[in-house]
C-alpha cells in the first residue's frame, strides 16, 4: 500500500494531463483527504501549494532541495495558474497559493489571505523569425498594438522604425497569448496598460484578459513548444523559459528610453528604482520602472498565505518552510537564474513573515 506521501507526489506528477476541474479535485482529495486529516505518514507533513506555471521551475528546484533540510517536511507544487492557486487556498484546500497577481481587498478580508514577494520574475517577449539573426526591439506601444490586432505584418512601418538595421519579412504575425487566470497574463498586461491608453481601455490589467486576436497556450511550457513550432509567431514568458528554450528575446524600451533585455541585474535594477530607499513597500507593480538599466516587464512573484492556520502541526510546517525560502532558497533562486529579494527587502519580507508564525 502506497504511503500517503507517495499518493500525493504521484498525483502532482498525473495532474499536468488532466482537465483543470479534475486537477483540483485530485490535489484536493488525493494530497489533503478532508483538509482536517492532512497528510501525514510516518510523522511527515507534506504541504502542498498550486498557482502560476510562472515559477514552477523554481518549485520544483524548491521541492528537491528542501527535501534535504528536514525529511519529516516535504513540499508539493501543482501549476494549474494563478487565479485557480488563490481560489485553492481561498477554500483551505492548499497551504499556499503562487501568482503573480495582487490579491483583492475582498480575497484578503473574507479569505484571511496575504501575499509575501517570493522572488524577482520578468515576463519577455519571445517570437520566431528562422531568417532573422539580429536582435529585435519592440517597444511597448507596438507590442500592444501586436497583441491587440492593429500591427499583423513583421515587416510593419511601426516595428522597422524600431529595427531599421534589419530586414523584416513580409510575413503575417502570428499571436500566441495565454488563456484566463494566469499570472503572466497579469504582469505583461499591467505593462501594456501603462504605456499604452488603448489597451489600458480595451483589456485593462488582469490575469484574464479579453484578448481579440491569437491562439492560447494553455501553460508556459505550451507558450515555448507554440512559439518554437510556428514561424513568426510571437508569445510572451517568464524569463526562465525563454533562456532554457533559447528562442530570441526582444529587447524592449523603457521608461528611460532605453532598450533593455531581461538579466538578473536588470530585473532587479526594477525593483531597486522602485523599492528604495524604505524597502518595505512591497511594491504592487515593478512594471514601467524608472533608471536606465531596468527591464520594464518585471514583477515580483507572490506567495500567498493564510494569516491564521486552523492545524498547528501544519503551521510549524510553513513556518519553518518560509524561514528556508527567506534563507537557502533566495541562494537555491540565483543557482536557478533568478533574481533574489535585494537584501534589504529581503529583511523586510522576513519580518513581515515572521508575524504569520
Amino acid at each position: 500500500m502506497k504511503s500517503p506521501t507517495s499518493v500525493a507526489s504521484s498525483v502532482a506528477q498525473r495532474l499536468f494531463g488532466r482537465s483543470l476541474c479534475l486537477r483540483i479535485l485530485l490535489v484536493s482529495l488525493l494530497a489533503f483527504g478532508p483538509y482536517d486529516c492532512p497528510v501525514r505518514a510516518q510523522n511527515t507533513v507534506v504541504l502542498v501549494g498550486s498557482g502560476s506555471s510562472v515559477p514552477a521551475p523554481l518549485y520544483s528546484r524548491w521541492t528537491q532541495e528542501y527535501a534535504k533540510r528536514n525529511a519529516n517536511i516535504q513540499l508539493r507544487y501543482v501549476p494549474i495558474g494563478t487565479s485557480e492557486g488563490i481560489k485553492e487556498i481561498s477554500r483551505g484546500a492548499s497551504d499556499f497559493g503562487a501568482g503573480e497577481a495582487q490579491l483583492t481587498d475582498k480575497e484578503r478580508k473574507e479569505s484571511n489571505l496575504i501575499e509575501l514577494p517570493v522572488v524577482l520574475i520578468a515576463i519577455v517577449p519571445i517570437y520566431n523569425l528562422p531568417d532573422v539573426h539580429q536582435e529585435l526591439r519592440l517597444s511597448g506601444e507596438v507590442l500592444a498594438e501586436i497583441f491587440l490586432g492593429d500591427v499583423k505584418m513583421w515587416n510593419a512601418q511601426q516595428i522597422t522604425k524600431l529595427n531599421p538595421d534589419i530586414t523584416l519579412p513580409s510575413l503575417e504575425i502570428q499571436v500566441i497569448n495565454r488563456p484566463a487566470g494566469k499570472g503572466s497574463n497579469y504582469v505583461f498586461t499591467d505593462f501594456l496598460s501603462k504605456v499604452s491608453s488603448k489597451f489600458h481601455t480595451q483589456v485593462g490589467v488582469t490575469p484574464s484578459p479579453k484578448w481579440p486576436v491569437g491562439e492560447p497556450a494553455e501553460r508556459s511550457s505550451d507558450m515555448v513548444d507554440k512559439v518554437k513550432s510556428v514561424p513568426g509567431s510571437i508569445g510572451y514568458v517568464e524569463y526562465q523559459y525563454a533562456v532554457k528554450s533559447n528562442l530570441p528575446q526582444a529587447a524592449v524600451l523603457n521608461s528611460a528610453g532605453k532598450f533593455v533585455k531581461a538579466s538578473t541585474e536588470s530585473i532587479a535594477a526594477a525593483c531597486d528604482a522602485l523599492e528604495a530607499p524604505r524597502w518595505n513597500s512591497f511594491s504592487a507593480s515593478l512594471a514601467n520602472a524608472p533608471g536606465a538599466d531596468s527591464f520594464p516587464i518585471a514583477s515580483f512573484t507572490w506567495i500567498y498565505l493564510r494569516t491564521a492556520q486552523r492545524d498547528s502541526v501544519r503551521a510549524a510546517g510553513m513556518s519553518d518552510l518560509l524561514d528556508w525560502i527567506y534563507t537557502d532558497g533566495q541562494r537555491s533562486a540565483v543557482q536557478e537564474g533568478y533574481s533574489a529579494l535585494p537584501p534589504q527587502l529581503l529583511a523586510a519580507v522576513r519580518k513581515k513573515a515572521k508575524t504569520l508564525q
